[in-house]
């Protein structure tokens, strides 16, 4: 029978593998919370006849994901304005797995989740199962619903996308730009941030609907730089530097808030694209950087007692966390959350196999 924790460890890589799929942490979460209720909903009986748990999360968490890929293109079109993907702070340490960090690393920036947007979903799948975790192709082919030939081709189409993208800046030059970038910002300088411009700069903003923004990128550096210098003064923004999705950024605080983040890609000394994240749906993790990594929790099981689950956190870096088990109720956890975690407590209680929001687990995904 596999061990509790070591079904436990897998979950900080199946976010990860979640996220990069997804582009948002949120829905990331919450695959990963639906796929651990599909192993409890199992019988101990079932469970110990599965060969490799961690094999079984990842293709369940997988493909929930190319169903929620599918209908995220649908709900897409109907977005007000442009989609970003949602910005994570500091060095996107919990998203990796330590097998290959440095390839790791450059699945998480923003550019390259951008570029993953452009894919179809069994392209995105088959990529980033195989050219970033590992997976080989039989496997993804089990996945995706495939032949191994087919994904193949699905992975070489979706480099060809990745290879056709600017190649990565030094970090040591890409904190320059950025650094100077906001001094010209703070300063209301325009020439200066042209010149730290590309010819034909780009910035891309997503308020969602929920706050204003460009609803179209804004093109070319001449009026990329008036755009950015006319929204410093309209809004009183205070702007810091940070860490977005492991790369130099800048995030936009008023009122004690953060309203907005900043991710940059920068080529041949010049910043190329500007990504701006206004939605504040996508901005939950900036609200409180201490907090960021106790919201990053392990599921361990812990006493059955109602309305309450054993939580475990997989880092214990910020001040507000404790290296220990902490039993905490489901009212405390938040109502946007409160179904899915009631749905994988009462799952694991009873020992049940049962359908799913997402549809029942289908039978080879079981061994």
């Amino acid at each position: 029978m596999p061990s509790e924790p070591a079904i436990v460890d897998e979950r900080r890589r199946l976010i990860g593998l979640a996220y990069r799929l997804l582009g948002s942490v949120a829905e990331a979460e919450d695959v990963v919370q639906e796929t651990y209720a599909r192993w409890y909903a199992m019988s101990v009986r079932q469970r110990d006849a599965v060969r490799s748990p961690g094999g079984w999360l990842t293709r369940v968490a997988s493909r929930i994901c190319l169903d929620l890929l599918g209908s995220a293109r649908v709900r897409r079109e109907s977005y007000v304005g442009e989609w970003v993907p949602e910005p994570v702070p500091g060095d996107t340490e919990w998203l990796h797995d330590p097998a290959d960090r440095v390839a790791l690393d450059e699945s998480v920036t923003m550019a390259f989740l951008v570029v993953l947007e452009s894919m179809t979903p069994a392209e995105r799948v088959a990529f980033v199962l195989h050219d970033v975790f590992r997976y080989p192709f039989a496997e993804v082919a089990e996945i995706v619903g495939r032949t191994p030939a087919a994904c193949r081709q699905l992975a070489v189409s979706a480099r060809r996308r990745v290879g056709a993208a600017p190649a990565p800046a030094a970090p040591a030059g890409r904190r320059r730009l950025v650094r100077e970038f906001r001094r010209a910002w703070e300063a209301g300088d325009v020439d200066a941030l042209v010149g730290l411009l590309a010819p034909d700069a780009t910035a891309t903003g997503d308020g969602g609907g929920l706050v204003p923004a460009e609803l179209r990128p804004v093109e070319g550096a001449e009026r990329v730089a008036r755009f950015f210098t006319g929204r410093a003064r309209a809004e009183g923004l205070s702007i810091r530097e940070c860490t977005v999705n492991g790369q130099a950024g800048l995030v936009g605080e008023a009122d004690g808030g953060t309203v907005s983040v900043y991710a940059f890609e920068v080529a041949e000394e010049r910043i190329t694209r500007i990504w701006a994240v206004l939605n504040p749906a996508k901005l939950r993790r900036w609200a409180s950087p201490s907090a960021e990594d106790a919201e990053l929790v392990a599921l361990r099981v812990g006493e059955d007692r109602p309305g309450d689950v054993a939580l475990a956190e997989v880092d214990a870096t910020a001040p507000s966390v404790r290296r220990r088990a902490t039993s905490v109720s489901f009212s405390s956890m938040g109502c946007g959350r409160r179904s899915t975690w009631m749905r994988f407590h009462h799952a694991r209680s009873a020992g049940l196999r049962r359908n799913s929001r997402y549809g029942p687990v289908s039978e080879r995904s079981t061994a």
